[in-house]
């Protein structure tokens, strides 16, 4: 037995290790030489203002009374500068978000193994090319661009992370705290020498990181008052951060500014996927090197954003958001970003068209640079008889393009020479991305070869050890061929020749090596397989296709359940009938009723909105009095059932019930307290965290006897659940519950008349009476059954009322009980923590199932991780490397 969970969990660590190395590794690469415009820019210095959180639609619009709550912005746009809407990609978070901006490419996915406080792999900002930055703001985002300056000339000032509270009564002292600091920072470098030349320097950038809006926007929703203050509050600020700079350099015309947001935020207050309310995000820029105003008197777009905003006639210049790093770069002559992607907005500025055109120029060098070492590393690692290139820029097709790009400048044909950079750019685009998934077809066809030959084995397992199936066929086999090891050694010796001559990573050895081990086990059972063929053939075809198209059936179900919930409540739906295709509606009919009913009732959740929703704090409440009440049963039959009225299982479940109430009074009190902007009380946090830790002690102080185990666990649970909930969801595992109590009592059911005769009393089963060997008895047809009902509930309690995949699709406030200073991995615990409790109730419930039925543990791991991986195969292929985190979460998270 331990031989086989090792060999199967080596397996299953390296079928989800490979996904990191085929979809989701780095695409940088390192090598490029720098690139900048080689004529004087227009700019000395920048002023890049991130507004975090800020949505364009709520910049623009105007209010209920026609007026701008932006009037400062509002007239930039009008009368000194370029405006539009800079789109953003998913993930639509603060660090990609300023990735992209800052050093011009988009979230590299990777950098989920560290959230998304840094990059795992170095990469080149333009806050590296300046010769000075000064930052403020959260400590999260300036450390990440201040981390490996070697040269310590980007400085930055942040303020302490505790101030980042979702429920303290005023975060705009977020952005106020900031502005203070620009003032008093300029205030002081006309009393320091060293200061005052080091700001009147050329090449530098001044970074603003503005929290508010954001923290505002999670904590109130963006359609709030406190939110839309926040704006008004960051307006008046820019209009006087922006005299204070004037002033302070003699209206110079030399400073160029920019304000934008790294991502915009949806109504109910969340952001990571692709609304356009999340990745529709202002650009306003205005100063030296940037367009004034250009009426217009039509313009054409896909949406009727400029109507609302009553916009219509002053031109608007959409943007990509990592276009902003290579415009800022050109605006004060700095070379642009080594990683960046992204294309200059020439239309933005206001240089000569000389200047354009070279900055344009520059900019498809650089892209062209990273297209052509990633070409060089992929060359040198591929055999040359093996390389195909990426036909579409050859080396004679980059070398034309560059050279008919620098005769049409020369010609003064500048509008030619940046139509060709710009087509330029789009090939080294597609280059870059064809090389960076050239060995993806290869790695893949290994790694499914390898989980194939694993699924087969384990197959041939239950089929030879743990089911009645192979009595009477032969299973002798003969003495083993030396040619089948000796051909499997040859066929290594190779594989591995060809690895180690294209210097290819050791992961890939792994990979392709794997697969001959596990294939040669699966070709030893040789006889077996010829035995269950022989034994197939026996069966009525009808039946067998039956049997094959049902559970081909249910594994897509099972598949499909992860992309549309609404398929849970098919399958449950489905399974709410299982009474009356077999016995039991006519030998157990009020047993039937219940499990009917439960299906039908936790059918419902599946189809209740993940997002969007407001907090329902009744509903919390009136879920924790349903558990009350069941815990009323639960102890008058604890008081029937024992002599003496006071007993140690007594004053457990009522400490238990004890501690529903007080999560009740948390959940009430904590809610009431945040919306009085009082922030979180002490004691409240204090119970919680008290609570939470309890609810592990707790179920271990109870009796084995399967019931009161079950029960404890629930309570327990669910005195956790309430302090995570903020609406219909503390009713799920409830409602889960329930119907894994039923499901323990149909299977007993299910045993009275089969030929295994093992039934007991539920009261009287303990779980320290676990199943052993001796009494395990041999697989049937019910329990594939049993196996793929714990799949489909485990499946269903990981999405019945929210996705795992993804933090975005739970509100923030679900963690208000414990904390509401911004921690993303305490947070992120927290919620894993609420999305694993539904996981505990089914595997708690299933094994009741085994211990009642005498499955064995062995043969019922074997079933489910087959289940489980014929599921892994189809999620393997539909695995995306680009979306937000529910996107690639849902595709890329572990099945089994």
């Amino acid at each position: 037995m331990l031989l086989y969970v090792t060999l199967g969990l080596l397996v299953h660590f390296v079928f989800f290790a490979s996904i990191f190395d085929i979809y989701f590794t780095s695409p940088l690469v390192h090598g490029m030489t720098p690139q900048f415009t080689p004529l004087p820019p227009p700019a000395k210095r920048l002023m890049l203002f991130v507004a975090d959180g800020l949505r364009a639609d709520k910049l623009y619009e105007l209010d209920e009374d026609g007026n701008s709550r932006a009037p400062f912005v509002r007239n930039i746009i009008m009368n000194e500068g370029s405006w539009g809407i800079s789109h953003t990609r998913v993930p639509t978070e603060s660090r990609p978000g300023h990735v992209a901006m800052i050093a011009g490419f988009y979230e590299d996915v990777s950098a989920v193994a560290k959230g998304w406080k840094e990059n795992p792999v170095e990469f080149d900002s333009l806050l590296n090319e300046t010769r000075y930055t000064w930052s403020w703001g959260s400590p999260d985002i300036l450390a990440m661009f201040a981390k490996g300056d070697l040269r310590s000339h980007i400085f930055t000032e942040s303020y302490d992370a505790s101030s980042e509270d979702f429920g303290a009564h005023d975060v705009t002292k977020l952005d106020t705290w900031v502005f203070d600091h620009v003032k008093e920072f300029f205030h002081a470098a006309r009393n320091n020498q060293s200061l005052f030349s080091k700001v009147n320097e050329d090449k530098i950038v001044f970074f603003l990181h503005l929290l508010g809006i954001d923290t505002n926007g999670h904590a109130h929703r963006p359609s709030s008052r406190e939110y839309s203050d926040n704006i008004k509050l960051v307006d008046k600020e820019l209009k006087e951060i922006e005299s204070t700079v004037k002033d302070f350099y003699g209206n110079d015309g030399k400073t160029a500014f920019i304000f934008t947001a790294d991502h915009g935020m949806t109504d109910w207050g969340s952001h990571g996927a692709g609304h356009p309310l999340e990745t529709c995000t202002p650009f306003i820029a205005w100063g030296a090197g940037i367009r004034l105003p250009q009426k217009v008197s039509a313009q054409k777009f896909d949406d009727s954003y400029l109507q609302e905003w009553k916009l219509e006639n002053w031109k608007r210049q959409d943007i990509n958001q990592a276009d902003v790093a290579p415009l800022m770069a050109a605006l004060i002559g700095v070379p642009f970003p080594l990683n960046s992607v992204g294309i200059i907005p020439v239309d933005m500025l206001n240089t000569s068209d000389l200047f354009k055109a070279e900055s344009m120029f520059t900019n498809a060098v650089q892209i062209l640079e990273q297209f052509k070492v990633k070409m060089t590393q992929k060359k040198e690692a591929t055999l040359s008889f093996l390389f195909t290139p990426f036909k579409s820029l050859s080396d004679t097709k980059q070398a034309n393009i560059l050279r008919k790009a620098r005769y049409y400048i020369k010609q003064k044909k500048y509008d030619e020479a940046v139509s060709l950079c710009r087509q330029l750019i789009h090939l080294a685009l597609r280059g870059l991305a064809y090389y960076h998934t050239y060995d993806r077809f290869f790695l893949a066809f290994n790694v499914v070869l390898g989980f194939v030959g694993w699924t087969s084995y384990a197959s041939l397992l239950i089929i030879k050890s743990h089911c009645n199936l192979m009595r009477g066929v032969s299973t002798e086999a003969k003495n083993p061929s030396r040619l089948l090891p000796c051909a499997f050694v040859a066929v290594g010796v190779s594989v591995t020749f060809f690895l180690l001559i294209q210097a290819c990573p050791w992961t890939y050895y792994v990979y392709c090596l794997l697969p001959l081990p596990i294939w040669y086990a699966v070709l030893r059972e040789i006889p077996v397989i010829q035995g269950f063929v022989t034994l197939l053939s026996t069966f009525p075809p009808r039946r067998f296709l039956g049997y094959l198209l049902l559970f081909i059936l249910g594994v897509e179900v099972l598949v499909l359940s992860f992309f549309y919930r609404y398929m849970l409540t098919a399958g449950l739906v489905a399974l709410a009938a299982w009474p009356f295709i077999t016995a039991l509606w006519t030998r157990a009919k009020s047993i039937s009723l219940s499990w009917i009913f439960f299906c039908l009732l936790l059918a419902v959740f599946p189809l209740m909105p993940v997002v969007g929703r407001k907090p329902d704090i009744f509903l919390v409440v009136g879920a924790g009095l349903l558990v009350l009440l069941l815990s009323l049963f639960v102890v008058t039959s604890v008081i029937k059932r024992k002599d003496s009225f006071i007993n140690e299982e007594l004053v457990l479940h009522l400490l238990q019930m004890l501690s529903v109430v007080f999560s009740m009074c948390v959940v009430y009190g904590t809610h009431h307290s945040l919306l009085k902007k009082q922030g979180l009380p002490l004691l409240n946090q204090i119970v919680s965290w008290t609570i939470l830790a309890s609810s592990f002690v707790m179920p271990l102080l109870s009796p084995p006897v399967l019931f009161d185990r079950l029960f404890s666990i629930l309570v327990s649970s669910m005195s956790t659940y309430l302090l995570l909930s903020t609406g219909y969801e503390a009713l799920f595992p409830l409602v889960l519950s329930c119907l894994m109590f039923v499901w323990i009592h149909m299977e007993q059911e299910t045993l009275q008349h089969s030929v295994v005769s093992c039934k007991q009393k539920v009261s009287t089963i303990q779980f320290a009476c676990n199943t052993d060997a001796a009494q395990c008895r041999d697989l049937c047809l019910d329990d594939i059954r049993r196996a793929f009902f714990l799949v489909f509930f485990l499946v269903t309690a990981f999405f019945g009322t929210g996705n795992i995949a993804s933090v975005n699709s739970f509100d923030p406030s679900s963690v208000y009980c414990f904390l509401t200073v911004f921690s993303p991995f305490k947070m992120g615990a927290l919620i894993m923590w609420k999305i694993l409790i539904p996981f505990v109730l089914v595997m708690c419930a299933f094994e009741a199932v085994q211990v009642t039925t005498q499955l064995s543990s062995k043969s019922l791991f074997l079933m489910v991780i087959n289940i489980s991986d014929i599921m892994a195969l189809h999620f393997f292929f539909l695995i995306k490397d680009h979306g937000s985190w529910l996107d690639i979460g849902t595709s890329q998270n572990e099945r089994e």
